[in-house]
């Protein structure tokens, strides 16, 4: 049996991808060290970008998959490592591709990446539950997805999807959003608190700054869609995101009922106003399947007519179509996956709120990824 050589290896372990920062270990420079003896037993160091990285055991498991599946290779010796403070300064280089660090690279003319807000008038209508399995229908459908939670008070997307708990992995200054095991990744002010039941209490400054900062800061990869969880209403984060992302399309999260659909309107016309564009309407808890009459019995807990009353207001002071994207109805499959971290587009697909969730996506996906009809976020100010 043939001892194999270091070519070999390296191409075995170019197949080893960081779950973080999603790209090969051979290309991150984490291959530290690497030698094959005569009996084929094979020694590798590989340089983790922080010592304490929460998903080292991941990289340990494919490292000795990826080398063990090698002819030839008796065994394998590995030895993790971490990063020193250089090291990890030419690898945020690397992933920034030299750009500035506080650029955000989904404002720039050249971003191919659709980035969604997803934007209510109040509390309490679902708006986070909305985020997380629309994410995850797009992340099925083999998109790329990052959710960044800017809820800054009420920040709920992480124990929706089960990582209530995790922490981001910082290399310098950047930071690399948690994954999930769906594919979409995940930042939340949440992770980034010192302790889960800690209180934010900030204001305009200090909300903006961390909106950048999750934006900026966040090494997001080459993304196709972006989900922005806002907070309920019209204040600083609506603002702040109107100026940093003016190209960001705007989903109004309602229910049926008047009072829920009035400041929804509300929602919808502040987007208008920082020139984003409004893309849909969806509404939440719009019925209860009888659950003695089945499903052609249909109880309206809180009314009827909310989602098509704002899509209707919307596009007649707009002066575009801005459609009912879904009626989501109520279930307590749908409840029980957010308190579970299982959303019910994983946990219960075959349900009638997975699969208006699922056909929302699909719209929004068939949109496509490109240039083409961007809002630019200007508005004219004379005749030529």
């Amino acid at each position: 049996m043939s001892i194999p050589s270091n070519d070999q290896l390296m191409t075995a372990l170019a197949t080893v991808v960081d779950p973080e920062i999603k790209r090969p270990i051979t290309e991150l420079g984490m291959v530290d060290h690497l030698e094959v003896d005569d009996a084929g037993l094979v020694r590798v160091t590989v340089l983790l970008t922080v010592s304490g990285c929460p998903l080292k055991d991941t990289i340990d498991r494919d490292v000795r998959r990826a080398l063990g599946a090698v002819d030839g290779v008796a065994g394998v010796e590995l030895t993790l490592g971490a990063m020193t403070a250089e090291q990890r300064a030419e690898l945020q280089t690397n992933l920034r591709g030299g750009q500035a660090p506080k650029e955000i690279p989904f404002s720039q003319p050249g971003s191919l990446t659709k980035v969604f807000a997803v934007a209510s008038g109040k509390g309490g209508v679902g708006k986070s539950s909305v985020t997380v399995n629309l994410a995850l229908a797009l992340a099925k459908a083999g998109r790329s997805v990052g959710i960044v939670d800017a809820d800054i008070y009420g920040h709920s997307v992480p124990a929706m999807l089960g990582i209530a708990d995790h922490r981001p992995t910082q290399v310098e200054s950047m930071i690399m959003p948690v994954p999930t095991p769906s594919g979409v990744s995940v930042i939340s002010i949440g992770m980034l608190k010192p302790r889960r039941d800690q209180v934010v209490a900030w204001r305009g400054p200090m909300l903006d700054r961390a909106l950048v900062q999750m934006l900026a800061d966040v090494f997001w990869g080459d993304l196709d869609v972006l989900l922005l969880d806002l907070p309920p209403g019209t204040g600083d984060m609506a603002i702040s995101l109107g100026q940093h992302l003016p190209g960001a399309e705007v989903l109004v999260v309602t229910t049926p009922q008047e009072a829920a659909a009035e400041v929804a309107e509300r929602a919808g016309t502040m987007a208008s106003m920082l020139h984003q564009r409004v893309v849909g309407v969806i509404e939440n808890m719009s019925y209860l399947v009888c659950p003695h009459c089945g499903p052609d019995h249909k109880l309206e807990l809180f009314g009827n007519g909310g989602g098509e009353r704002v899509a209707a207001t919307l596009s007649n002071r707009f002066g575009y179509d801005v459609p009912l994207l879904g009626r989501i109805p109520i279930e307590e499959t749908l409840r029980e996956g957010g308190d579970s971290g299982k959303p019910v587009v994983d946990s219960d697909p075959g349900s009638a709120s997975a699969q208006v969730l699922v056909a929302i996506a699909d719209r929004l996906d068939s949109r496509g990824r490109g240039l083409a009809g961007r809002q630019l976020g200007l508005t004219p100010t004379a005749r030529f």
